[in-house]
């Protein structure tokens, strides 16, 4: 079975729920930008000529629903993975910001890094397990026990990042990038802030990167953090003008090339944001 995923996180899910009896492929390239992605010709032809195809959601994808009702393939099953998810609004304080063709985005935009929150990641498990057993029933033992196991994996890195996080000397989150973490940051009660909003072309203004600059120094942290993929020059001038360190951590929409070529899990990416969280707000060992 040809299986199609539009992000890192359905895709690695898919995998490990597979085992070998379905091919699972990424749509995205690797290192590209999930936020601005738009599927080309044959994007659409990959999706149409599988057997499942796995989103997010409207909110990450807003173009699935329109590529969806283009495809004329009755056997063709699509699994939007987001639907069990609660989705929550961005912080409104971290919305002063225009995008790049200077439009004023509304205040109450969802926040679509939905896996980051690890009992999220668990219902998007469901999910694609759910699209796996109706597009392939004869192999739904496989796939039901690969799921569980990676549910299991789940709820161990859930515990993991609330007993890691629990004793730290700040838990001000301060993040020179767009709104990305707040599902982890409401998880583990971390006071996260982020220079600009949900979508990665959102431009900061002079007044929000003024602003976050003075909550930098006020917090008195030592760290402040920027993200994997994007470019990191802004966050490098605010880290420089409040005189932090700069950490970075992984919204894992998407991999490097160099990391796809090493096979990197969604774990992996985890473990090593929860290393970065610890230094960064500087947590203590129970």
């Amino acid at each position: 079975m040809q299986v199609v995923t539009s992000l890192f996180p359905l895709y690695d899910f898919a995998r490990t729920i597979a085992g070998d009896k379905a091919s699972v492929t990424l749509l995205l390239p690797p290192g590209m930008e999930p936020h601005t992605f738009e599927p080309k010709p044959e994007d659409m032809i990959r999706i149409a000529k599988s057997g499942l195809f796995i989103y997010t959601g409207p909110h990450m994808e807003p173009w699935a629903d329109r590529v969806i009702k283009g495809i004329d393939n009755k056997a063709l099953r699509v699994v939007e993975a987001g639907k069990l998810v609660a989705y929550r609004a961005a912080a409104s304080d971290d919305d002063h910001h225009e995008s790049k063709n200077g439009k004023h985005h509304e205040h109450a935009v969802m926040d679509p890094h939905i896996w980051l929150d690890f009992t999220n990641a668990a219902s998007l498990v469901d999910a694609i397990l759910e699209g796996f057993n109706s597009a392939d029933p004869a192999n739904s033992d496989l796939y039901r026990k690969n799921a569980v196991a990676l549910k299991g994996r789940l709820t161990a890195l859930d515990a993991r990042f609330t007993e890691a996080l629990a004793s730290c000397d700040t838990r001000h989150f301060l993040h020179g990038g767009h709104y990305t973490f707040g599902y982890l940051a409401r998880r583990y009660k971390l006071d996260y802030h982020a220079l600009s909003g949900v979508s990665s072309d959102s431009e900061p203004s002079a007044v929000r990167m003024a602003s976050i600059i003075r909550q930098i120094r006020a917090s008195g942290v030592k760290y402040m953090f920027a993200e994997e993929l994007l470019s990191p020059r802004l966050a490098e001038t605010l880290a420089r003008e409040a005189g932090v360190q700069l950490l970075t951590l992984h919204g894992a929409h998407n991999l490097s090339r160099d990391e796809f070529s090493r096979g990197i899990t969604f774990f992996d990416l985890m473990n090593t944001n929860l290393e970065r969280l610890q230094k960064g707000l500087q947590c203590r060992a129970k």
